[in-house]
């Protein structure tokens, strides 16, 4: 995961936030330092004011298995999306096997579960299985291409461990909402528990956008880790 391109800083926030008490005299607030503002964005962050964080946008390359791309695609709102596609281009075989790290065992019902670490003989179990998997789908994958059929159709022997790439395009107050969805952490006011894939990239996409605006990224924990 990386920023390709991004127009986005606390200045942002600052400038859209302005304009209803000072109108145009609030583009001064581009050569302004934020810091000094550090309490009107924490107001905005606290009393639920949205609309200052969406006039900001950052561009992720995102590269993770297409069942973590399908979680992706429930957030929508603030969110433009452009994958790669498997109609126009030959899939290449590069897939998700879990290390050992990941825990492998769900205990528990829905909303009261957690999850605790496989014994290694599960981790093994899960590794060769989905090993064998791979190597069998993609083989026959390349045996339809082989034979002339359509890339379109020939994809769908490919299984959701299949990595992907895309394009993921949102503003601040989108990218909070999907932080607050798709992380577990100990400041948030409304407790989420993610799938860790999808949260691994989530923390990478945080990282960058602590970089960029780091003002409005103090706020949102400080806030409960809830967006605006």
């Amino acid at each position: 995961m990386r920023v390709v391109r991004h127009a986005a800083s606390d200045r942002d926030v600052l400038w859209a936030a302005r304009v209803s008490t000072a109108g145009e005299e609030s583009l001064a607030e581009l050569d302004r330092d934020p810091e000094r503002s550090r309490g009107l964005i924490n107001f905005l962050m606290r009393d639920r004011h949205g609309s200052p964080f969406e006039h900001n946008s950052m561009t992720f390359l995102v590269t993770a298995p297409i069942f973590v791309f399908r979680e992706f695609h429930r957030h929508r709102v603030g969110w433009s999306y452009n994958e790669e596609s498997g109609r126009y281009r030959r899939l290449e075989p590069v897939f998700y096997v879990p290390d050992e790290n990941r825990n492998l065992v769900q205990r528990g019902r829905p909303g009261q579960y957690e999850f605790v670490p496989g014994t290694p003989d599960q981790h093994k179990k899960v590794r060769e299985a989905m090993e064998d998997s791979y190597r069998r789908s993609y083989a026959a994958y390349l045996e339809m291409l082989e034979a002339g059929v359509a890339r379109e159709v020939a994809r769908a022997t490919l299984p959701v461990g299949l990595f992907s790439s895309m394009y993921a395009t949102c503003n601040a107050r989108s990218l909070m909402h999907f932080l607050g969805l798709r992380t577990r952490h100990e400041l948030a006011r409304v407790p989420s528990f993610p799938q860790r894939e999808i949260e691994m990239v989530a923390e990478l996409m945080e990282t960058e956008w602590a970089r960029l605006m780091p003002l409005t990224h103090t706020a949102f924990n400080a806030n409960g880790r809830v967006a605006p």
